[in-house]
């Protein structure tokens, strides 16, 4: 997309900007090929939206911060933010609620998840949904990971049901959209800094009734992963159970 065309018009409920967060630590050898693989989609795409990529850097050792802000230098549309701690959870947080943008989303750095599935799920939000979330376990999404991964996080994903009977499919999948109005009222609710937040966002949604949108996704477990499974995995369980014996203030869930 030329960045100096005339902006779109807005769509029916008034939403035209986007930031595509990526949140990164120490992933200085995938962050510049990530970045221009969603420069390249987005631009090849058409993509309707004024649209801007913030790297989100908590914490990085390595040369991540550094390549951030060669890429920021290099592309108009590219910013990026730093941390100093750690945290995926952390770092949504700080670069959602400073963007200026109409909808926020996020994908992880190793672009797991299909990027042709991001113009539905901000074309969702930008139709009137609260929160779109990408899932894995949806009829129609396509998934290669390993049989360990997959026992756990359908374990996980059931857990999540049986304790908080929520309709959606899949709280883990790192592709998540929300509007700047659900972002004001769903992040300051939330307790977790790290791998919960996405847990804890979409329970804290479907219990306040807003409207969630699942999109089935392709998904492609990579292999030199920086998420210890079975520890992140725990991690969530104790955020369940902080969650279920707290319990946000409930009203009728919206979905369809």
């Amino acid at each position: 997309m030329d960045r100096d065309a005339t902006p779109p018009e807005r769509t029916e409920h008034g939403l035209r900007t986007v930031d595509v967060v990526i949140p990164v630590y120490n992933e200085e050898r995938d962050l510049a090929r990530s970045v221009n693989t969603l420069r390249t989609f987005l631009q090849k795409e058409k993509f309707p939206y004024l649209w801007n990529i913030v790297i989100a850097d908590n914490a990085s050792t390595d040369q991540t911060l550094s390549i951030a802000r060669d890429l920021a230098e290099q592309f108009p549309d590219v910013r990026y933010i730093h941390l100093d701690q750690k945290g995926r959870g952390r770092a949504l947080r700080k670069a959602w609620t400073e963007s200026r943008a109409d909808i926020v989303c996020y994908m992880d750095v190793d672009l797991s998840t299909g990027l042709e599935a991001l113009p539905e799920m901000i074309d969702s939000l930008a139709g009137g949904y609260d929160v779109a979330v990408g899932s894995r376990l949806m009829s129609g999404s396509r998934t290669t990971r390993s049989l360990k991964r997959e026992f756990i996080s359908r374990c996980y994903n059931i857990m999540v049901k049986a304790m908080f009977f929520t309709r959606f499919s899949d709280a883990q999948c790192g592709f998540k959209g929300l509007t700047r109005r659900s972002v004001e009222e769903l992040v300051p609710l939330i307790k977790d800094q790290a791998w919960f937040f996405d847990s804890e966002l979409l329970i804290l949604a479907e219990k306040r009734g807003f409207r969630i949108k699942e999109i089935p996704v392709e998904w492609v477990e990579d292999p030199d992963t920086r998420v210890k499974i079975v520890k992140t995995a725990l991690e969530d369980v104790k955020g369940l159970l902080r969650v279920r014996f707290r319990p946000p203030p409930k009203r009728a869930a919206r979905h369809d």
